[in-house]
């Protein structure tokens, strides 16, 4: 018989929040309730996105207000948790801005999110998102109307080749802070930039910063890459250099993973060879600012504690105890030795 794989498999609160509200007392409770009832399904970690907040927020009270959610994390019986972040730049916060005061102001913030995750972490812990280019921003010309296509990438070049000094000091603060940088592609209906994994990894590369690397998520690849042969590329090319940092696994229309279109045999067998990283479940639950964001049209998985039970439609708890069964079993299928 095959030996399961033991490993680190993680449960994105996206399924209940974009907002973690760390100096909300109440909702801090609520969240520990989540905390609780995953832990006892079998995830190691979660992954937690970090809001940007208002502008002109003092980072170091940031920074303060999650280091209270973690002691009370702590205080819950989470101590030994794993803990991962989501974070993306923004309109305000741009690293690729043609104006450097407001590249330093991006770098600061970028700073401020690894004290961040490192606080929730510790050592080892990710930093994962759409943090090169600002999520969702799409540009236009003087007249209102869209880039695409040549224009877009030609558009894009000057951006990123601004963005690579941010980034190389970026990357040697999270080195020294030991928090794993992971750039996240995101398909084009959600952005202009980072679309591709391939697009993130000649960013790092034609920049020299060897120190960041890439998540692949399995939604963004089915839905935005070129195909298997580009995919199997890829996966070698960061292992290569040592940038496959963390791995996301999200259906194509980001809800329950089980029976869905993932290509499973294509990338688990590129990935689990060389992968020995955690992955990450991400469901897209239907809440704000995703509804509208992400364009949803299913309905609401509801979320025990938040919302009222709902007879005869899943909960956030059924989809993320199966979607841990449904990983669990696919990596096992894969594996044929237990790794550490």
């Amino acid at each position: 018989m095959t030996a399961p794989y033991t490993r680190e498999i993680y449960f994105s609160f996206f399924m209940f929040t974009a907002d973690l509200k760390p100096d909300d007392t109440a909702y801090t409770q609520i969240l520990i309730g989540h905390l609780r009832a995953l832990s006892d399904m079998g995830y190691t970690g979660f992954d937690l996105h970090i809001a940007s907040g208002p502008a002109g927020l003092d980072h170091a009270v940031e920074l303060a207000s999650y280091r209270r959610l973690k002691a009370a994390f702590d205080k819950a019986g989470f101590k030994d948790k794993k803990f991962t972040t989501n974070v993306g730049t923004t309109r305000t916060f741009d690293p690729t801005s043609p104006y450097e005061q407001q590249r330093r102001q991006a770098l600061d913030y970028l700073k401020s999110r690894v004290d961040i995750t490192w606080a929730l972490g510790g050592d080892g812990s990710i930093m994962s998102g759409p943090f090169l280019y600002p999520y969702g921003v799409f540009p236009t010309t003087d007249s209102g109307d869209g880039i695409w296509s040549d224009a877009l990438q030609d558009w894009l070049k000057p951006r990123y080749a601004a963005a690579a000094p941010i980034f190389r000091e970026l990357a040697d603060y999270a080195h020294r802070k030991k928090v794993t940088l992971a750039i996240e592609p995101v398909k084009n209906w959600e952005t202009p930039g980072t679309t591709m994994v391939s697009d993130a990894l000649d960013f790092l590369d034609a920049h020299n910063i060897p120190a960041c690397g890439v998540t692949i998520d399995t939604a963004q690849v089915v839905m935005e890459s070129q195909g298997p042969a580009v995919f199997r590329s890829n996966v070698a090319r960061a292992i290569a250099r040592n940038q496959l940092n963390y791995i996301h696994i999200s259906a194509p229309d980001r809800g329950a993973i089980q029976d869905c279109w993932i290509p499973w045999d294509i990338m688990l067998g590129e990935i689990e060879p060389a992968y020995a990283g955690p992955y990450l479940v991400e469901v897209f639950n239907a809440i704000p600012p995703f509804e509208s964001s992400m364009r949803m049209t299913r309905r609401r998985f509801w979320r025990p504690g938040e919302d009222a039970p709902e007879k005869g439609r899943d909960s956030a708890y059924d989809v993320a105890l199966i979607g841990l069964k449904t990983l669990q079993d696919k990596l096992t299928a894969h594996g044929s030795s237990v790794k550490p």
